[in-house]
C-alpha cells in the first residue's frame, strides 16, 4: 500500500508516524519550503496525549512544555467562578500539557524524518488538486520553486488545513463561517500566574474574553515563564480579521484596559508582548462526506472548529489513529476510508457545534447571565459548584475525554 499525505501539520505527521508503526508506506507533502518553529501556544488534553504517547513522543513533549495543574474561571471583573484539577491531577493516566505549537510541530516533524527517512518528507509542495481512477490517485502540486509536479499513489489523505484544496475540489461551495468574533494572540515573558501551572479563562466574548496559560518555564534564567494568551471579542458588525496579520498591541490592550486584578494586570501583560497576531475565529459547517473513492480528509481539512476547549488538535490526532486502525483491519482500502468516515464524521460534527454554542467557557457565560454582568458577593449565591462541574463534564463527554471514558 502506498499513501500520499497532503500536509505536514499535526494531523499529517501523527498519521505518518502511525502508519510507519504498522509497516505501511507513505509520503508526506508539505507546502512550506522550510519547517520553522512558528506560532503561539497549544494545549494537549489527555486524549490528545494518549495518541501522541502511542506514537512515541510523550517524553519529548513533557520535557518541552508545562504540565497543567488546574483550570480556573473568572468573570471580567476578576471574580472567581470555578476551579478544577486537570490531567494527572484529576485522575487521568496522562498529563495535560501546554506547549509552544512550533515546538510540538518540530518534535513531530523530526520524528517523521528520523523514522521514515527524510527522503519521504517533501517540503515546498502545495497541492492544487487531484484526479483518480480505480487503481489510484494522481495529485497535482505547485512547487515552491515555481515548478509543478504530479504524484501517483494508491490512496491520498488531505491534512492541508482549513483552506484545503482537496476539500474545495470535493465541495466547491464550501466556505468559512464567521460569527463576528475576532481574536488576538501573543506570548509574553511574565512571572508565574497563580500556581504557575494554571490555565485561566476570564470573561465572555461579548465584552471581551482572555485565555491565558504558560507554555515554557524559566525562559530567562530568572524564573519567568513564557505565557501564551488569546484575546477574543465579538461585535455584531465586525469585519473579519486577516490571518496571521501583525496586530496593534495598543488596540488589543485598550479592549482590556480595566482588567487589573490582584492576580494579574492583563493590559500590561498584553503590552509586554513582543508581538501580537490577529486571527478571525472561524469554523465550517459539517460536510455530508469526507471521502471520494481513494481520497479522504483529516483534521482541520475535515472539521475545522472554533479554537475552544483545546480540542482541534485532539480530534485531528484521533482521526489519524482511527484511519490507521481502519487500514490495518480492512482488506479493502476504499472500505477502510468509508469505515473511518463513518466513525469520525458525526462525532467531530458534534464537537464543532458544541464549540460554537456550549464551549467550556459556558461556565463564565452562565455566571454572567445569572449576575446580569454585575459583580457578585459569592458565586455560590448564584449557582452551585456541582452545577458548574456538570457544564464542564458535559463538554468532556462530547469531546471524548471524560474521565470515565
Amino acid at each position: 500500500m502506498s499513501i500520499s499525505i497532503i500536509g505536514g501539520g499535526i494531523a499529517g505527521l501523527s498519521f505518518a508516524l502511525g502508519l510507519h508503526q504498522k509497516g505501511i508506506a507513505c509520503e508526506v507533502y508539505e507546502s512550506v519550503p522550510e519547517v520553522k518553529e512558528i506560532g503561539v501556544g497549544i494545549t494537549l488534553l489527555p486524549h490528545a496525549m494518549k495518541e501522541l504517547a502511542a506514537v512515541g513522543v510523550q517524553a519529548q513533549l513533557e520535557a518541552m512544555g508545562i504540565e497543567n495543574l488546574e483550570s480556573v474561571f473568572f468573570t471580567r471583573h476578576g471574580q472567581y467562578v470555578y476551579r478544577e484539577a486537570r490531567g494527572r491531577h484529576a485522575g487521568y493516566a496522562l498529563p495535560e500539557i501546554g506547549i509552544h505549537r512550533g515546538k510540538l510541530h518540530r518534535i513531530l516533524f523530526d520524528a517523521v524524518c528520523s523514522r521514515l527517512g527524510p527522503e519521504h518528507v517533501h517540503t515546498g509542495h502545495r497541492c492544487s488538486g487531484f484526479t483518480q481512477d480505480d487503481e489510484g490517485v494522481t495529485l497535482r502540486f505547485d512547487l515552491a520553486d515555481g515548478g509543478q509536479r504530479s504524484v501517483r499513489s494508491e490512496l491520498a489523505v488531505a491534512c492541508d488545513g482549513v483552506n484545503s484544496a482537496v476539500r474545495k475540489q470535493m465541495h466547491p461551495n464550501d466556505k468559512v463561517c464567521f460569527g463576528g468574533i475576532n481574536t488576538w494572540r501573543g506570548v509574553t515573558i511574565h512571572p508565574p500566574i497563580l500556581t504557575g501551572k494554571s490555565y485561566l479563562r476570564i470573561g465572555t466574548v461579548e465584552q471581551g474574553k482572555m485565555v491565558i496559560y504558560p507554555i515554557q518555564d524559566n525562559v530567562d534564567g530568572q524564573g519567568n515563564q513564557l505565557i501564551n494568551w488569546v484575546a477574543e471579542l465579538q461585535r455584531p458588525d465586525a469585519a473579519m480579521n486577516d490571518w496571521n496579520k501583525p496586530g496593534d498591541v495598543q488596540v488589543c490592550a485598550d479592549i482590556f484596559k480595566d482588567w487589573k486584578f490582584p492576580f494579574l494586570d492583563v493590559p500590561q501583560m498584553i503590552l509586554d508582548s513582543e508581538s501580537v497576531l490577529e486571527y478571525p475565529m472561524v469554523d465550517k459547517d459539517a460536510l455530508p462526506f469526507w471521502t471520494q473513492g481513494r481520497v479522504t480528509l483529516m483534521g482541520d481539512a475535515a472539521h475545522p472548529m472554533y479554537p475552544r476547549g483545546s480540542n482541534g488538535s485532539a480530534q485531528a490526532l484521533i482521526d489519524a489513529r482511527t484511519l490507521v486502525d481502519c487500514l490495518v483491519q480492512n482488506p479493502s482500502q476504499t472500505a477502510a476510508l468509508a469505515q473511518y468516515e463513518s466513525l469520525r464524521l458525526q462525532t467531530t460534527a458534534k464537537v464543532v457545534q458544541t464549540n460554537r454554542t456550549v464551549p467550556p467557557d459556558f461556565i463564565i457565560m452562565k455566571a454572567d447571565e445569572l449576575s446580569h454582568g454585575q459583580p457578585f458577593d459569592n458565586i455560590d449565591d448564584l449557582i452551585s459548584q456541582d452545577e458548574l462541574r456538570q457544564i464542564s463534564d458535559n463538554y468532556k463527554n462530547v469531546a471524548g475525554f471524560a474521565l470515565k471514558a
